[in-house]
């Protein structure tokens, strides 16, 4: 059973960084594509960034030039950089990868900023 871990989520004044890690329990060249999508409340889950198996990224629109999508092969770790953070940035972040069109799903990590 793939399991996803997801960790550095808190509380953080506007304007600050943070720096999401996501941990597989195997390796990370078996997902054919990972994610970070968050929920913030009474909102639908959305995708944040998205990295392929050959590092080919995308973001949504208002967190382009503020976050970064990476991944470390040698630690089967998934990074989100998030810098000038805002407060409509607070949701819960959950890390995905896929294998085989199946996905998997971390529990999620708070993130929460005060303006």
């Amino acid at each position: 059973q793939v399991q996803l871990v997801e960790s550095g989520g808190g509380l953080v004044q506007a304007g600050g960084s943070l720096r999401l890690s996501c941990a597989a329990s195997e390796s990370i060249r078996r997902f054919n594509a990972m994610g970070w999508y968050r929920q913030g409340p009474g909102t639908r889950r959305e995708l944040v960034a998205g990295i392929t198996s050959e590092g080919r990224t995308n973001y949504a629109d208002d967190v382009e030039g503020r976050f970064t999508i990476s991944r470390d092969n040698t630690k089967n770790t998934m990074y989100l950089q998030m810098n000038s953070l805002k407060p409509e940035d607070t949701a819960v972040y959950y890390c995905s990868g896929t294998i085989a069109m199946y996905d998997y799903w971390g529990q999620g990590t708070q993130v929460t900023v005060s303006a």
